[in-house]
C-alpha cells in the first residue's frame, strides 16, 4: 500500500470515526436511538438560538446602518440648504439697490430707456432666481404689525384706531424662504422687514414717549 493510499485510509477512518460521535450508545455498545434523538434536538435548539442570536444582529446592524445613513443625509440637507440660504441672503442687498433705484420712480423714467430696460430685465432675471427657490417677499403697507416677521424702526402717531399697530412704511422689504409662516407654513424668515407702525392715539393726546 502506497502512501496516497494510507493518507486515503486515514481519511475514511477519521471520517467515520466523526460519524460514530453523532451517536448515542448504551453500556452494551448498541446505539441508543432514544439518547442520539435527544442529542440532536439538543444540537437543532442550539443551532435555532444561535441563527436567532445571528439573525437579531444582523437585523440590529441593519437599524443601526439604515439610521446612520438617514441621519449623514439630514445632515448633508440641512447644510446645503444653510449654504443655499446663506448665498440668497447676500443677494437681498442687490435687490435693495434695484429696489431703491426704482423707489423714485420720476427719476428713475428720465434714465436713457434702453439702458432703463436693460436694468430692469437684470431685475426681472434676479426675481425669477429668487422664485424658483422660494424665496417671497414680506412686509407691506397696511398689514398687522407681527414682530416675527417684522423689525419696528419707529412708530407713527394716528387719530384712525382701525390703523392701530399696522404698518404705515415698509423702510427696507424682508424676505421668506418657503411657506409663510402665518400662514400655518414651516418657511423661515431669512430677513425680518423693518418698518414704522401706526400707533393709536386719541384726539388731542400727545403720542406715547413724547
Amino acid at each position: 500500500m502506497d502512501e496516497k493510499d494510507t493518507e486515503k485510509n486515514e481519511k475514511e477512518q477519521r471520517g467515520e470515526e466523526s460519524e460514530v460521535l453523532e451517536f448515542e450508545f448504551n453500556e452494551d455498545g448498541e446505539e441508543d436511538l432514544k439518547k442520539t434523538l435527544k442529542k440532536l434536538r439538543a444540537d437543532l435548539k442550539e443551532c435555532k438560538k444561535e441563527k436567532e442570536e445571528y439573525l437579531t444582529g444582523w437585523q440590529k446592524e441593519r437599524a443601526d446602518f439604515s439610521n446612520y445613513k438617514k441621519q449623514e443625509d439630514d445632515r448633508r440637507s440641512n447644510f446645503s440648504e444653510s449654504i443655499r440660504e446663506r448665498i440668497l441672503t447676500r443677494f437681498l442687498t442687490v435687490l435693495d439697490s434695484f429696489n431703491m433705484a426704482f423707489s423714485n420712480k420720476e427719476t428713475w423714467d428720465k434714465v436713457d430707456e434702453n439702458w432703463r430696460k436693460g436694468i430692469e430685465y437684470i431685475y426681472a432675471q434676479l426675481n425669477n432666481v429668487f422664485e424658483e427657490y422660494g424665496v417671497k417677499e414680506i412686509g407691506k403697507i397696511g398689514e398687522n404689525f407681527d414682530p416675527n416677521i417684522h423689525q419696528s424702526i419707529e412708530m407713527v402717531a394716528t387719530e384712525n384706531k382701525e390703523e392701530n399697530h399696522k404698518i404705515a412704511k415698509v423702510i427696507q422689504k424682508g424676505y421668506v424662504i418657503g411657506s409663510d409662516p402665518r400662514e400655518g407654513g414651516t418657511g423661515r424668515v431669512i430677513r425680518a422687514a423693518r418698518v414704522n407702525v401706526f400707533e393709536y392715539n386719541e384726539p388731542g393726546e400727545s403720542p406715547k414717549g413724547k
